[in-house]
């Protein structure tokens, strides 16, 4: 417990805790999905993009700001997306755990979340150049949580993940905009090709 104190003691700013985040592998298993609790991920040093953000979250919070989360939604043929919010005066930005070039940390420059989750709509394509993003959450917040459990489970946080899925979403298109997408070019998928680990 001592560690994990120290450990968030010193993750006091936004760009500390990506950088944290960076630091080790992406996790991902489709055979065996999970998605560990902040305090099992500082065990494990990995994380998927959700596990991340808990712990992206967690930190923010042991500081004294909202624990937030956004849920960036996709089409059914790709993954979704979540990453941890935070606000810099007036201005939002967000924290990312991803494996690709794509999809990361935002400088809070951003005026309101739509224009924050409006930022990841062009990069977020799949191999063959289909933009997929579809929609985004309001500000999840955290604390708001019937208990604070989720910070320190031994066991998977499905049901945290569900209420996420329940919240309310705005959608970014209408069928029509849809049809209508261009792909990414080429070159932009072969840069999204790139991985971290």
């Amino acid at each position: 417990m001592g560690d994990e104190k120290g450990l968030l003691s010193r993750l006091n700013k936004p760009v500390k805790i990506q950088n944290y985040l960076n630091n080790f592998p992406y996790h991902y298993d489709k055979r065996s999905p999970s998605l560990c609790s902040p305090r099992v991920v500082l065990q494990k040093r990995r994380a998927n993009c959700i596990e991340g953000a808990l712990l992206a979250a967690t930190a923010l919070w042991y500081h004294g700001r909202e624990p937030l989360l956004l849920d960036l939604v996709s089409d059914k043929s790709d993954l979704d997306h979540v990453v941890a919010l935070f606000k810099e005066g007036r201005y939002w930005g967000a924290i990312s755990k991803t494996n690709h070039v794509i999809l990361r940390y935002r400088e809070p420059v951003y005026k309101n979340v739509r224009e924050l989750a409006m930022s990841y709509f062009h990069e977020y394509f799949l191999d063959n150049g289909k933009k997929t993003l579809r929609s985004f959450s309001e500000p999840f917040y955290l604390s708001r949580l019937p208990d604070a459990s989720w910070v320190t489970s031994s066991d998977d946080l499905w049901e945290l993940a569900e209420r996420l899925d329940n919240s309310p979403h705005h959608k970014i298109l209408s069928p029509d905009m849809a049809r209508r997408l261009r792909l990414a070019d080429k070159i932009e998928r072969a840069v999204a090709k790139l991985i971290e680990w």
